[in-house]
């Protein structure tokens, strides 16, 4: 296995004499903005509208937050287009697992009231929609299945074969969170989809195209020369533009060689990151169907952007540890994640209670009891018996 170890700063990312502003840590100048800006807030503000204080007061205190991990907060494993964006993606991840925590100590009717304070128009009960009322594989029930959602499906795995850099990975991911749907659409109305929509809209069409085109960024990055000259060192200004341009692009990279079959202990590590992906994925329908909230408004939106942001260093530290035997704990972009994650999940098992009288089917049950036999059998044999087998037949050669 390929072994890994995080980005280090070459020569070629040195601070540039001509953006040395950009490569100081200014905590002075921070601290005297934020008080600034605290202090027009004590002095000129409206307090006749309570409603409108909480959600400035709530947004102040995150941005503050967010700048104080700007400052305080070690670097992450990437350093483009600045560390300390990294470092604002980890103290917003740490504003949204504290939000989680306490939307857990709420109960299901104030969790749904709270929704109503970032819009009015929430906390009202959704409508349920089917997509398996119309199953005929005709032009027209395909045309009626094509939607937004099409372009989201391409977009978000577009988004993590990014993150996860490998073609087996994301397939995997993809077919097994199809095979969620089936299982879970006594639950989730919006789960029950045709089968030419599962699998050819969704898998053949949306998801190979994003899977594709993110591949084919990945092989461009794999085999790109990253040799970063200064601005000041580049002639011409269209050069110096390209170059500023280049900033937000990745100084290098790492390619993921994932290889389950090697160790015992890859092939949890490989078991793991697909179950922690997909209750990523499965997590937002249960929490926008639990709270109320629709599949087109802006926290969902919200949501699956910033839980991108958070997977992009996440699974970097998470191979990182995965791969490096002198890698003795996860980062804090993995660890914060994972928390995330599975805060949601706890909440969903909370507010879940009662909203899914339905029994799973039998032939649920018994499918993924075949499945979790398969996983458990495959590595019996790939790291217990075969090596044995094998040892025993060459002694007898021998």
């Amino acid at each position: 296995m390929k072994k890994v170890s995080r980005p280090q700063i070459t020569s070629e990312d040195l601070p540039d004499p001509t953006l040395s502003f950009f490569h100081k840590p200014h905590t002075i100048t921070l601290l005297v903005i934020t008080i600034l800006s605290l202090l027009y807030v004590a002095l000129f503000s409206n307090d006749s509208d309570e409603n409108l204080n909480t959600k400035w007061g709530l947004l102040a205190g995150s941005m503050v937050f967010i700048v104080i991990g700007v400052i305080l907060f070690r670097d992450g494993p990437f350093i483009r287009p600045h560390p300390a964006i990294w470092r604002a993606v980890l103290a917003t991840n740490v504003l949204y697992e504290m939000g989680l925590v306490y939307l857990l100590y709420q109960s299901k009717s104030s969790a749904r009231g709270i929704m109503k304070f970032f819009d009015n128009s929430l906390g009202v009960p959704l409508p349920e929609k089917s997509y398996a009322e119309n199953c005929g594989f005709t032009y027209t029930n395909v045309r009626d299945g094509i939607d937004i959602f099409v372009l989201a499906h391409s977009l978000g795995w577009f988004g993590k074969a990014l993150i996860l850099r490998d073609n087996t990975l994301c397939w995997i991911i993809s077919i097994l969170f199809e095979l969620c749907e089936y299982s879970l659409e006594h639950q989730l109305p919006n789960f029950a989809e045709c089968w030419w929509d599962h699998w050819l809209l969704d898998v053949l069409i949306c998801n190979w195209l994003g899977i594709y085109v993110g591949n084919r960024w990945c092989e461009y990055f794999k085999v790109k020369s990253f040799k970063w000259n200064r601005i000041r060192q580049i002639p011409t200004i269209k050069g110096k533009i390209k170059r500023a341009g280049a900033q937000f692009t990745p100084s290098s990279w790492t390619s993921f060689d994932w290889a389950p079959t090697q160790r015992l202990e890859n092939y949890f590590g490989f078991i793991i990151l697909i179950i922690l992906f997909t209750l990523a994925e499965l997590n937002v329908f249960y929490l926008k169907y639990l709270l109320w909230v629709p599949p087109e408004h802006f926290l969902v939106i919200l949501r699956l952007s910033l839980v991108f942001l958070f997977g992009l260093p996440a699974v970097c530290e998470y191979y990182d540890f995965y791969s490096n035997p002198n890698v003795k704990k996860v980062g804090a972009h993995m660890w914060l994640t994972m928390a995330t994650v599975l805060t949601e999940l706890l909440i969903i098992f909370k507010f879940g209670a009662g909203e899914f009288p339905a029994p799973f089917p039998n032939i649920v049950i018994i499918g993924w009891s075949i499945a979790f036999s398969i996983v458990v059998l495959f590595a019996v044999w790939q790291f217990f018996i075969k090596p044995r087998f094998f040892a025993q037949k060459q002694v007898k050669v021998e």
